[in-house]
């Protein structure tokens, strides 16, 4: 260490030391967490850039030094791929930005992508110290990884994790989503030769089709696709297994193991009356269409009808996106129809702040009943049902109750539901042997390993529904798995 160095370190005891001073003496505004810079609201809602624009240089290493160097750090326990959380905030801290971003890669293979739509509120920042001990807020930790990330993209200076070997043993992903991406990022570190079959036309899964680009830039996906096509993975686009071709013949083609990643493909709707009328679409098609198929634009062969009064049933994120997505699209009046209050809604808080912020209407405790349609069988308006809290049901939140005789008549021309969705069934077709659940997903040991010895699976089709990191997390568990099947194989 050079005497520069010493004498920043030794500042930064010296800072450490005056925070550590402030959080005995609950002084919250000498360790404010740092505030992630937006842009206009009244400009955004009106276009596609991206919402949040990220931390400065210094605004990260202040908030670096906020973390305590904890002994016991619970923050890894609560990132589902285990990124070394202390080891690159203590980079960030130092200014060794790419130092940072390399630490995170050797886990996780799109730290851009996890730092933007990944709930750190409720995994690792939640186990963060200032949130499990003093009831203060937690280190960024999700703004951090976006800016090392962000940072080492505009360097261009990308790291490439290196590959220790080739073993030629051909490995097969079902998927190229999240979870399937990070099962190839960690074999063919393993030294498999890993070829992921995609059924749609671009790589990405959710992260291109479901995630708009005012949270997610399709930029920022691509370049960390791309990463993987440096180490070696190769893609197949286009291409559905069990379709275009089946297991055996992947088998014969020389591929040893799977990962079935297929995601949750199957859209849920409410079967109420109306449901089948014309421009009352499944948030599945609705964000396929205008994120992936450029269905916003007339000149495209897939246009969407996206009117003047949309209204959005569901209160996570995939409702939160697909009414801001309205809302940029030109509607007048952009409603989310929910049937508990707010503050019992699935979305990030950040993206309820974010809709709010937009002009998004919030018909909260209204539950649709009924569409009503015009006689060319569009839809034109809706009946809700108000509604009232009840007792908590088993998911802890309180039951939404019907108020009798409350009903309201709304105005739509637009309605999109985003009510859940169910997994993929393409895949559980073409193995009638595959051992599945009542509830259409594959059933998996431990190590993600289904009851046919050479397929693995994780995601939505596993879980149902799952969120980016923790398809992630299944992905790197089942490379594990298929690791270890293989060695005892060959």
């Amino acid at each position: 260490m050079d005497f520069a160095e010493y004498l920043k370190e030794q500042r930064n005891q010296e800072w450490r030391k005056e925070l550590r001073s402030n959080i005995k003496s609950k002084d919250r505004t000498a360790i404010e967490k740092v505030h992630m810079p937006e842009e206009n609201p009244h400009v955004r809602n009106t276009n596609n850039i991206e919402v949040n624009t990220g931390l400065t240089m210094e605004m990260a290493m202040k908030e670096a030094q906020r973390c305590l160097d904890c002994g016991d750090p619970t923050c890894i326990s609560g990132c589902p791929v285990n990124i070394n959380i202390p080891k690159f905030i203590k980079n960030i801290e130092k200014g060794d930005f790419l130092a940072a971003a390399a630490s995170i890669k050797e886990t996780n293979s799109f730290p851009a992508v996890c730092g933007r739509v990944c709930p750190q509120e409720i995994q690792c920042e939640q186990k963060c110290f200032y949130t499990q001990k003093l009831n203060l807020p937690s280190v960024a930790i999700g703004y951090l990884e976006r800016f090392a990330a962000d940072f080492e993209r505009k360097s261009g200076k990308i790291s490439i994790p290196e590959i220790s070997h080739h073993n030629h043993i051909k490995v097969a992903v079902i998927g190229g989503g999240p979870g399937g991406l990070a099962a190839a990022f960690d074999l063919v570190k393993f030294g498999y030769d890993v070829t992921v079959f995609e059924a749609l036309h671009e790589i990405g899964g959710v992260l291109k089709y479901g995630i708009p680009e005012f949270r997610l830039p399709n930029e920022i996906v691509d370049v960390e696709v791309s990463t993987l096509t440096k180490m070696g993975v190769k893609f197949v686009t286009n291409f559905i297994v069990g379709k275009t071709a089946t297991f055996d013949d992947l088998r014969v083609e020389g591929f040893k193991a799977f990962f079935v990643a297929s995601g949750a493909g199957l859209p849920n709707f409410m079967n109420i009356p109306g449901e089948n009328l014309i421009n009352i679409f499944s948030s599945n098609e609705y964000l396929t269409r205008v994120n992936l198929m450029n269905a916003a634009k007339s000149e495209f062969d897939t246009p969407v009808f996206s009117g003047k009064n949309v209204a959005v049933i569901g209160g996570g994120n995939t409702a939160m996106d697909s009414v801001r997505t309205a809302k940029r699209l030109g509607a007048n009046r952009a409603m989310i129809i929910y049937r508990r209050s707010i503050e019992e809604m699935p979305a990030r808080i950040e993206e309820v702040k974010h809709a709010q912020e937009e002009g998004i209407e919030f018909l909260n405790l209204h539950n649709p009943i009924e569409y009503l349609g015009d006689d060319q069988r569009r839809v034109k308006s809706m009946k809700l049902q108000k509604m009232e809290l009840g007792e908590p049901d088993s998911s802890g939140r309180r039951r939404p109750v019907p108020i009798e005789g409350a009903i309201e008549i709304v105005e739509t021309d637009t309605v999109v539901v985003a009510v859940g969705v169910s997994p993929n069934p393409l895949i559980p077709r073409s193995l009638p042997n595959l051992n599945m659940s009542k509830w259409g997903t594959i059933v998996v040991n431990d190590q993600m390993q289904s009851s046919i010895e050479d397929i693995f699976a994780g995601g939505d089709i596993v879980r149902g529904g799952a969120t980016v990191i923790l398809a992630m997390g299944d992905g790197r568990r089942a490379a594990d798995g298929i690791d270890q099947y293989l060695k005892s194989k060959f």
